[in-house]
């Protein structure tokens, strides 16, 4: 577990830094990060990675995502704030948005097109129809260069996690959705993989 945080971590400025850098300063804005503070990355590399373990905590009954950066802020931050369910930075916009998104790509992008996806994209090519529109939309701006394609990284991902993921578990390993909730058991409002490929939507209770 220690050897894949550091990893992840020396990996940052490839995926999570370098989509917060290309958004914010889109729009001219500069982005301030505290976490990836110098002196907390030290104390955070130091703590054992068991106490990083969802297992090592839990929530009214059911295990809490980083367990000991919440224990910390007790005292300071409301209970309601403080253990609240985590959510990745792409969900916290809201269920609805990333469904509406889902939905829009779906209608987008034809089966045909689909099928087509390696001949249209060589290129790190789509897996999804969603990443097939977001796709669709990049190629608008830079006009099929396939160099400004080979700058961001693809592959498949869960929870918008690293490729490396996929080997963590079984069940990750026929997943491609790079929303949170995909991954089973972890969120309240969780999708449920084998209704969504037939179309369908609900919570996990």
């Amino acid at each position: 577990f220690h050897d894949e945080t550091v990893r992840k971590l020396g990996d940052l400025h490839l995926y999570d830094c370098l989509r917060a850098n290309k958004s914010m300063s889109a729009w001219g804005v500069e982005a301030r990060v505290p976490f990836l503070d110098t002196a907390f990355i030290d104390v955070a590399m130091g703590v054992h990675p068991r106490h990083k373990m969802t297992s090592a905590w839990h929530h009214r009954g059911r295990p809490i995502e980083k367990g000991v950066l919440r224990k910390a802020f007790e005292g300071y931050l409301p209970d309601e704030v403080l253990w609240r369910q985590k959510e990745q930075f792409s969900d916290g916009v809201g269920y609805g948005w990333i469904d509406a998104l889902k939905d829009t790509a779906e209608a987008a992008v034809s089966d045909g097109a689909m099928a087509n996806a390696a001949k249209t994209y060589p290129v790190g090519t789509p897996a999804t129809k969603e990443a097939f529109f977001y796709r669709r939309l990049f190629d608008e701006v830079f006009k099929g260069d396939a160099r400004a394609a080979s700058t961001v990284p693809t592959g498949k991902s869960v929870a918008c996690s690293s490729a490396v993921a996929i080997e963590w578990d079984r069940s990750f390993r026929d997943q491609a959705d790079p929303s949170g909730r995909a991954v089973l058991g972890v969120h309240d409002d969780a999708v449920d993989i084998d209704l969504k490929k037939e179309g369908g939507r609900r919570p996990i209770p």
